[in-house]
């Protein structure tokens, strides 16, 4: 046989599980077509001598919705050898989208994914309306990596309901409109959809993001669009404390079980220092539920996440906070400065949000007016005992010394770094949280690929490199009904990372770097050990360098 492609001399990782073993893989046509003692003519050869040829990496929880429409490449990803993503979680996106709402989903991916409206506003090209038309456009731009995608609850209301998405359920004829377009989008190749409980996720203005009103009834109505078509998952942000999984989110995880007969993957299981064995009771807690096909998503690092009092994302799951949103800068100041705010949100801590007791333990990482440079990297608790006042007072007034543009750095989950290894090897958990193109001037986890092969894998030895791999292909691609991705067996689609399993990694602290729309920044650390990334036979990056080429495909359900 003639092969577009041979790779020789490599040591294979299939993805399924298997010990590794010397082959040569032949690809033709995209797609897998020999594995073992492959022979022929092959327009290119690539010599894998001394590395592991795996499957191409994919991940189940990316935000790059808005992304799309500027950067064809996805390199964030791309370079850490993902080359599948799935994309519309956490209720929240930009298709379906009538023409006078483009603002408005605009504001929600600003409060609920720490985006910047100038790279937003800049960036985003709105050549779509329907959500069959989104994902068309993002097939006629091209990409460097495979795009699967869900349908986001929070447009699909606002498409149906306008503004009144923020503030109540739909009515039984408005619940068949908003079914009816989620069947057209599955009938289109979407693989489902995504919604969320979670109060941290508010919309434009500071309003409730708009999936969370819908009602039980409009529930029942979208799981049963799936149920109908035998296709689809849910993805579900639910649980408002780390560690916890409260009655109630449990029985919403098994209500949507129950009405939809698919799987639900929901969000999300971090450790807490403050609460050693959390993580496992919640295991144990939601285990019946994992037995009927629902799983949490995990992340492999600590949750650091940066932010400033211009873009408190920090502060969204506080009701008193939700009046500085969206706001001019000036604006907000005046609020932050209010002791009436202030008190509002220490009533509001003594209820237990996820932000008590946090202001003491935020970090100064970067101050803009150089007069308080000589407080950075220390906490904001360091910082009160040295002025002498209440540390979410301290928060408040060092942010409003620096214009609300100093950039702090919050410890929020999974702060024990000792235990992560439980969360991320656990077969009843899904490595995923990427986040990735979202709040990318905060935090950087698109490269945890790299990052659990090179560091949990090769120098903590939490776990052996098959398995590892395993966990970041085939048992996501499987969860979604990807079923010829995440694996290398004769027939599967080419998706397929070249590395060194003794240089792969990324590093833990990243960078900042101005190459989004009008300027914008984003935090970035590259993959370390990674030769070739091959999506669908054709390779994508070299070296850490892009080639130009972009093989990538909308993958449809259908």
């Amino acid at each position: 046989m003639a092969f577009d492609l041979l790779i020789t001399n490599g040591t294979v990782i299939d993805g399924l599980g298997g010990k590794r073993f010397a082959a040569t893989i032949g690809v033709k046509d995209g797609r897998i077509a020999a594995i073992g003692d492959a022979g022929g003519a092959a327009a290119a050869t690539i010599d894998a001598r001394g590395q592991i040829v795996c499957p191409g990496f994919v991940d189940p929880h990316t935000h790059y919705d808005a992304q799309i429409s500027w950067d064809s490449v996805l390199a964030p990803s791309a370079e850490h050898g993902v080359t599948s993503v799935v994309m519309g979680n956490c209720g929240v996106g930009l298709a379906p989208c009538r023409p006078g709402d483009h603002q408005l989903l605009i504001q929600d991916l600003i409060n609920v994914e720490g985006m910047s409206e100038q790279v937003l506003t800049a960036g985003v090209k709105w050549d779509w309306e329907s959500f069959p038309d989104y994902m068309d456009a993002a097939q006629r731009r091209g990409s460097g990596i495979n795009l699967a995608f869900l349908v986001p609850l929070a447009p699909l209301r606002t498409y149906v309901l306008g503004r009144e998405a923020t503030q109540r359920a739909a009515t039984a004829n408005e619940t068949a409109e908003i079914a009816r377009l989620l069947r057209e989008a599955i009938e289109a190749g979407a693989w489902g959809f995504s919604t969320t409980a979670n109060p941290a996720h508010i919309g434009y203005q500071g309003k409730t993001l708009a999936a969370r009103p819908a009602s039980r009834d409009e529930l029942i109505a979208y799981a049963g669009v799936l149920k109908q078509s035998g296709r689809g998952v849910i993805e579900l942000s639910v649980i408002k404390r780390y560690s916890t999984m409260a009655d109630d989110e449990f029985e919403l995880v098994d209500f949507l079980l129950t009405h939809s007969g698919r799987p639900v993957t929901w969000l999300s299981l971090h450790n807490h220092i403050d609460k050693p064995g959390g993580t496992q009771e919640v295991l144990r807690k939601a285990d019946p539920l994992y037995r009927r096909g629902a799983i949490p998503q995990v992340m492999c690092r600590p949750l650091m996440q940066e932010f400033t009092l211009r873009t408190p994302g920090i502060l969204n799951e506080i009701t008193a906070a939700k009046s500085v949103f969206n706001l001019p800068r000036e604006k907000q100041m005046e609020i932050y400065a209010d002791p009436a705010f202030r008190d509002g949100i220490r009533e509001e801590l003594k209820l237990g949000r996820k932000f008590t007791n946090q202001a003491q333990h935020l970090i100064v990482h970067k101050a803009a007016d150089r007069a308080l440079v000589k407080y950075e990297n220390m906490t904001i608790g360091e910082v009160a005992k040295e002025w002498g006042c209440d540390p979410l007072d301290a928060f408040f007034d060092f942010g409003l010394k620096d214009n609300i543009e100093t950039q702090f750095v919050a410890p929020r989950a999974n702060n024990d770094k000792a235990r992560i290894p439980e969360l991320i090897s656990d077969p009843r958990t899904m490595i995923g949280l990427s986040d990735a193109g979202a709040h990318v001037d905060m935090v950087y986890e698109a490269g945890y690929t790299t990052y659990i092969l090179g560091t949990w894998v090769r120098e903590k030895k939490a776990m052996e490199l098959e398995y590892a791999i395993k966990r970041m292909t085939s048992e996501p691609a499987d969860f979604f009904g990807l079923k010829d991705r995440g694996r290398l067996v004769v027939g599967a689609a080419a998706d397929i990372v070249i590395f060194d399993e003794q240089k792969i990694n990324s590093a833990e602290r990243p960078q900042p770097i101005s190459d989004l729309p009008a300027g914008g920044t984003r935090l970035h650390s590259g993959a370390e050990g990674i030769s070739h990334v091959i999506v669908n036979g054709r390779t994508v990056f070299r070296d850490n360098q892009h080639t130009g080429e972009l093989p990538g495909v909308v993958l449809r359900s259908r």
